[in-house]
């Protein structure tokens, strides 16, 4: 590798692992942004708000690779993302000084999600540029190892993310953190911005599209060309299901899901959790470089759908596992007191609510999303029509109650009077509030957490070579970013709250999990019968 291409490398890297950064932030400290930017709401709808506008970030990102996919068709790799870089420093940076709802009241919370969505769309845009960029710096034969280094940084970035939020936190104790304290890893992405700019300016544009525009074969309309012929949109479509839809289910189900189900579902405190999570991205990340190499060797599809398939096998047994070593009282408490929910089925909402728009308040739905926070499991049985629910834990049957025609103050007061009554009765029957860190098997959870990591290197590892090849150079940013982004973006980013519905919905806090075990199998399905091998394609030459 030439000091030149080490240069390019570490360059395009290290500003994406800045912008993971930035990204990452927000979701880590979803719980704390929740108390700060939407606290007009009560605790339960301020985190679901919170988790929305977290997913707001994602559903732009395929507009994001539309927006700058094109102009790096146009313009040139390096200036796009650098554009992209200093619209997400700066976003996040805001974030950092933002009042509060309680100093700005709603247009706090407007303002917050309005940076989500500029975070977004720069996100949408940097990922496609730093893969070609390199790719199109790449010698034949090794982009798979090159672009690993690429691969590596939005661990790396949510790993950093983690680092200075628990270095914060621990610096200054629980309260100072939670009163002012989560600024400061956002005002430090001002520092971050300015060595990504400073590092991407040393930069020269990519060999692949200075030969392009030297030939004069520069695509005038790389959208149209990319998704408005039906030759080159279906390269786009089985990009997007034969690949990018179950890498991102692994990926999102390995790291953020993970660290999701050890606080909200196992109650594992989040200081513990993001340690947990830390150690085992440590010693998983140097396989996103390994999987990148053996792809040049063996070839991009045997491991990014080996890896869909053996996750897809091993989630229920290794989630399993968490919940035994994690927090073995709820274990116990789930396989000895049986609940079961009595309720009309048509009062029973999917609580999926991907725009924050949604109000569950049928005594059904009230039952069951106290239950699904509480990680109590629980069956279901059918009541006649009209029937308010109850929930039978034991011998002790709670009713619940219709919050349909209530006003807001009394819909507060009735639903913390159901939550204290419940909270009562399910912790006598052994539910514990959070996990006891004496009865951790810290070994075990580690090694799980390790294990759902390295899937996530096999799939992730050797995409963005895969990528960079099934597009060429005329549309090559545009037609990766796409199914990319989409695939990440949507497939992924609304993992969270879909599986949370899903458990809210049979009273399993296993059954979300068949979200990413679904989707990674159709992946290995469309990618083994429709994805072709592309690790010994010429990009420089490669006409689509």
């Amino acid at each position: 590798m030439s000091r030149e291409e080490k240069k390019v490398i570490f360059a395009s890297s290290l500003g994406t692992v800045f912008e993971w950064y930035d990204f990452y932030l927000y979701g880590s400290l979803s719980a704390i942004i929740a108390a700060q930017f939407f606290s007009g709401v009560n605790p339960t709808a301020g985190f679901i708000f919170a988790l929305m506008a977290f997913a707001a970030g994602f559903a732009v990102r395929p507009f994001g690779a539309l927006v700058f996919g094109r102009l790096g068709d146009l313009v040139g790799r390096k200036y796009t993302f650098l554009v992209t870089i200093v619209l997400m420093g700066l976003s996040t940076f805001i974030v950092g000084i933002l009042p509060t709802y309680a100093t700005w009241g709603i247009l706090a919370p407007v303002i917050l999600i309005i940076l989500r969505l500029v975070q977004g769309l720069a996100l949408g845009g940097e990922y496609g540029g730093a893969a070609t960029y390199v790719a199109e710096h790449a010698p034949q034969g090794r982009r798979g190892y090159y672009t690993s280094f690429i691969q590596t940084t939005a661990t790396l970035g949510l790993f950093l993310s983690l680092i200075v939020i628990l270095g914060t936190r621990t610096y200054l104790g629980e309260e100072a953190f939670a009163a002012w304290g989560w600024r400061i890893p956002f005002l430090i992405s001002i520092v971050l911005l300015g060595i990504s700019i400073w590092i991407r300016l040393q930069l020269q544009e990519s060999p692949a599209f200075k030969q392009m525009k030297e030939e004069g074969t520069q695509s005038k309309a790389p959208l149209t060309e990319a998704f408005g012929t039906w030759k080159n949109a279906k390269v786009g479509l089985l990009a997007l299901f034969g690949s990018t839809s179950g890498q991102a289910v692994v990926w999102y189900t390995g790291q953020f899901y993970a660290l999701f189900f050890l606080t909200q579902t196992l109650k594992v405190d989040a200081a513990t959790a993001n340690i947990l999570i830390a150690i085992s991205l440590a010693i998983g990340t140097p396989f996103f470089i390994f999987f990148g190499w053996l792809s040049d060797k063996v070839g991009r599809k045997p491991i990014i759908l080996g890896g869909c398939l053996i996750a897809a096998i091993a989630y229920f047994p290794l989630f399993n596992g968490l919940t035994k070593f994690a927090n073995p009282d709820l274990a116990a408490a789930q396989a000895n007191a049986p609940v079961t929910v009595i309720a009309d089925p048509s009062e029973c909402s999917f609580q999926f609510n991907p725009v924050g728009t949604a109000q569950f308040r049928s005594s059904c739905d009230i039952a069951k999303s106290f239950l699904a926070r509480n990680s109590v499991n629980y069956a279901n049985e059918a009541a006649p029509a009209g029937t308010v629910a109850q929930v039978k834990v034991g011998d002790q049957v709670i009713a619940s109650f219709d919050g349909l025609t209530l006003d807001a103050a009394a819909f507060k007061e009735q639903s913390a009077a159901f939550n204290t009554k419940m909270t009562e009765v399910i912790r006598a029957a052994g539910y514990p509030a959070k996990a006891d860190p004496a009865k951790m098997n810290t070994v075990a959870i580690v090694a799980i957490l390790t294990l759902l990591v390295l899937f996530v290197t096999m799939v992730y590892g050797p995409i963005a070579a895969q990528l960079v090849e099934l597009f060429p150079t005329r549309i090559r940013y545009s037609g990766m970013s796409l199914p990319y982004h989409i695939g990440n973006g949507w497939f992924g980013g609304f993992l969270p709250t879909t599986a949370f519905a899903m458990v809210a919905a049979t009273g399993d806090i296993y059954y979300g999990l068949w979200y990413p075990i679904v989707v990674a199998l159709m992946t290995f399905v469309v990618g083994l019968l429709f994805v072709p091998e592309t690790k010994d394609r010429d990009i420089f030459k490669y006409e689509g």
